[in-house]
């Protein structure tokens, strides 16, 4: 899978969800925020939403497994 550009607000989105599920304080509104932008993403570029999900979760969690693209 070649790597997708996510924009910086949904990678923003995803952090504060991760931070939130650290520390136990994720919220169901914070969870489906992060679903509905995920899903609004994928259908806009015309990719799988796991794919986007898959990319954003490596991105956020991962990040010294992520390819910079110039």
């Amino acid at each position: 899978m070649a790597a997708i550009d996510l924009p910086p607000d949904l990678i923003a989105l995803e952090r504060s969800a991760w931070e939130a599920i650290q520390t136990g304080t994720l919220t169901v509104d914070a969870a489906r925020a992060v679903h509905e932008a995920v899903a609004a993403f994928a259908e806009q570029a015309g990719i799988p939403r796991l794919d986007v999900e898959m990319e954003l979760k490596k991105a956020v969690r991962h990040p010294a497994d992520v390819v910079e693209t110039a």
